[in-house]
C-alpha cells in the first residue's frame, strides 16, 4: 500500500483531460493531481477545476514551466491534447526528467495496454495508450494470439459522434495508424487492420467494437478461456467493458477470407463483440470510448507511481 503520493499534472482541459482530472481525484491513491493545463481560459475543465481547488494555467505547458515550484512538485504528467502536441510535448518533458503518459496517438513512447504490457515498460519515461479503440480490443487479440498465432486481426470501432471532439477529430489517421500498428506490436497480430465509425445516432450510443481473428489452427476452448481472463482483467479498472455475445468461431478451410492484394487466409475466425459503458464521472456513459482512456491512463500513473516512479516515490 503506498504511503506517499506522486506530484501528477494533466496537459489538456477538454473533456478527456477533464474526466482524468475527476477520477485522479476520486482514487484517492498515489497520485496528487497539482494541477490542469489548457490553451483555452474559457473552458469548463479549467474552470471546474477551479472550483474543485485544483491549480491551473492557460498557458498550456509554458504555464506549467512558468511557475517552477509547482512544476517541481510535478512528476508524471498526463497528456490529453493532440498528437501534434505531444510531439513537442514529449521533448520538453524528457528534458525536465518528467514521466509522460501520452494519451493522443503521438506513439512517440512504446504502446502500453494495462492489462497486457504495462509491467513491460515501467522504466520508459514516456509511454503511449495508443487510442480508444486500441484499448478495447488489442487485448482481444492478445488474449487470441497467446493461443495461436494470429495471422490476421481486424477492430471495427463505432463510438457515438457526440463524443468525438476536435482533439479525436483532428487525430483520425493518426487512430488508424497507431491502432493497426499496436494490433501487431502489442496484440502479436502478424497483420493488423483498424477501422474507426462516428456514428451519428441520436440518442447517442455507447462504444461498440468488433474484432475479428484469423488463427490457422486454434483451440476453441483455450480461445474461450484466455478471453474470459481478458475480459476480467479490464473489468477491474473499465467496469463497464463487457462482451456483447459469446465468442463466435468459424472454419474457414471451405470458405476462406481473400484480403485486398490476393491473400488467402484459412484456419479459425474468432468474433468477439463487446461494448464499453462510461463511467459517468463527467462524460455521459455513452462516451465509453473516452472512459476507458482516461481509466487506461489512471491505472498506468498509478502503477509508476507504485513503482516508485517520482521524487517522493511513492513506497509499495
Amino acid at each position: 500500500m503506498s504511503t506517499a503520493s506522486v506530484g501528477c499534472a494533466i496537459l489538456g482541459s477538454g473533456n478527456i483531460g477533464t474526466d482524468l482530472m475527476i477520477k485522479v481525484l476520486r482514487s484517492r491513491g498515489s497520485l496528487s493531481l497539482r494541477a490542469l493545463a489548457g490553451i483555452d481560459p474559457a473552458s469548463e475543465g479549467l474552470a471546474r477545476a477551479e472550483r474543485l481547488g485544483v491549480a491551473t494555467t492557460h498557458g498550456g505547458l509554458e504555464g506549467l514551466l512558468a511557475d517552477a515550484a509547482l512544476f517541481d512538485s510535478i512528476d508524471i504528467v498526463f497528456d490529453a491534447t493532440s498528437a501534434a502536441a505531444h510531439h513537442a510535448h514529449a521533448r520538453i518533458l524528457a528534458a525536465h526528467g518528467k514521466t509522460a503518459i501520452d494519451l493522443t496517438p503521438a506513439a512517440v513512447g512504446p504502446p502500453i495496454v494495462p492489462a497486457v504490457n504495462l509491467g513491460a515498460h515501467l522504466d520508459a519515461q514516456n509511454v503511449n495508450l495508443i487510442t480508444c479503440g486500441g484499448q478495447a480490443t488489442i487485448p482481444i487479440v492478445y488474449a487470441i494470439s497467446r493461443t495461436a498465432p494470429v495471422t490476421y486481426a481486424e477492430m471495427i470501432s463505432s463510438i457515438a459522434s457526440k463524443s468525438a471532439g476536435p482533439g479525436t477529430r483532428q487525430n483520425i489517421d493518426e487512430f488508424t495508424q497507431t491502432t493497426a500498428r499496436a494490433l501487431e506490436s502489442v496484440g502479436g497480430a502478424a497483420r493488423g487492420k483498424a477501422i474507426i465509425i462516428l456514428n451519428p445516432a441520436e440518442p447517442p450510443r455507447i462504444m461498440r467494437n468488433t474484432v475479428y481473428a484469423v488463427v490457422p489452427d486454434g483451440d476453441e476452448s483455450a480461445i474461450r478461456s484466455s478471453l474470459a481472463d481478458m475480459e476480467a482483467a479490464l473489468r477491474a479498472y473499465v467496469p463497464g467493458y463487457r462482451f456483447v455475445a459469446p465468442p463466435l468461431f468459424e472454419d474457414l478451410e471451405q470458405a476462406p477470407v481473400v484480403l485486398p492484394g490476393g491473400e488467402t487466409l484459412r484456419g479459425l475466425k474468432v468474433s468477439v463483440l463487446l461494448e464499453v459503458e462510461g463511467a459517468a464521472h463527467y462524460l455521459p456513459a455513452y462516451a465509453g470510448n473516452l472512459d476507458i482512456m482516461t481509466a487506461a491512463a489512471l491505472r498506468t500513473g498509478e502503477l509508476f507511481a507504485g513503482a516508485g516512479r517520482g521524487a517522493e516515490g511513492a513506497q509499495p
